[in-house]
């Protein structure tokens, strides 16, 4: 068993030896187990209630595939293009995804438990749904011009990420662990992020989305009247 720490989050991961795999190139009709998915192009591929589980994917093209249903448990992505994807009601756990892209990509109704995000790219991702089942972290991620709706993530960890312009709509984010991201234009109801874990530099963006929250007019100190 293998686990990281990201602040307060300890995540279970895969422990993978690439010996004990087989090879796979084509995108098989039953479920893929132990296997080692090397430089494989799955662009645009219709998948339905597929199961991956113990397998290391790495400089994969997945780009545009829609995926509905099924899991993946057990994995290592490295360096894979998901790029416009569109996965619904996929389970994913115990999970690493590093140096990964899912720029554009969709994710519906999908749950996530012991997965980390390393290195990726989440720029205009779509995530609708989504929610943590345990632990959770993104790490040195880009999630720029993403939009979040209606999803429950309490307690993920979110660790020197650049989170500008990061739209959340109806999202829980209760108790995260924002410390060392950037959050600039990040936008949020104030009581989805009760309970947040920030560092002092960080305050001027809360304070700023306080004050755009409430509507309060910052206006210059006018100057007095003369003494009576």
């Amino acid at each position: 068993m293998r686990t990281t720490t990201v602040g307060d989050v300890t995540i279970l991961l895969p422990d993978l030896d690439p010996e004990d795999l087989d090879q796979v190139t084509g995108l098989p009709d039953d479920d893929i187990r132990d296997g080692l998915v090397e430089d494989a192009s799955w662009r645009g591929q219709q998948i339905a209630d597929l199961s991956i589980r113990g397998c290391r994917i790495t400089g994969a093209d997945l780009g545009e595939i829609n995926w509905e249903g099924g899991a993946l448990y057990g994995c290592e992505i490295v360096r894979t293009d998901l790029s416009g994807a569109a996965l619904t009601g996929v389970s994913i756990e115990r999970c690493s995804v590093t140096g990964s892209r899912f720029t554009g990509t969709r994710l519906t109704d999908v749950r996530l438990k012991d997965v980390l995000f390393d290195n990726c790219r989440f720029d205009y991702a779509t995530l609708s749904r989504v929610s943590a089942a345990g632990s959770v972290a993104f790490t040195d991620c880009t999630l720029v011009h993403g939009a979040w709706s209606s999803c429950r993530l309490s307690g993920v960890a979110l660790r020197s990420c650049d989170l500008s312009d990061l739209e959340l709509d109806s999202c829980r984010l209760d108790g995260a662990d924002l410390r060392g991201s950037r959050l600039h234009a990040f936008a949020a109801p104030l009581d989805n992020l009760q309970g947040v874990a920030l560092t002092e530099d960080q305050l001027p963006e809360l304070t700023r989305m306080a004050v755009n929250a409430l509507s309060i007019d910052v206006r210059a100190d006018a100057a007095r009247g003369h003494d009576r």
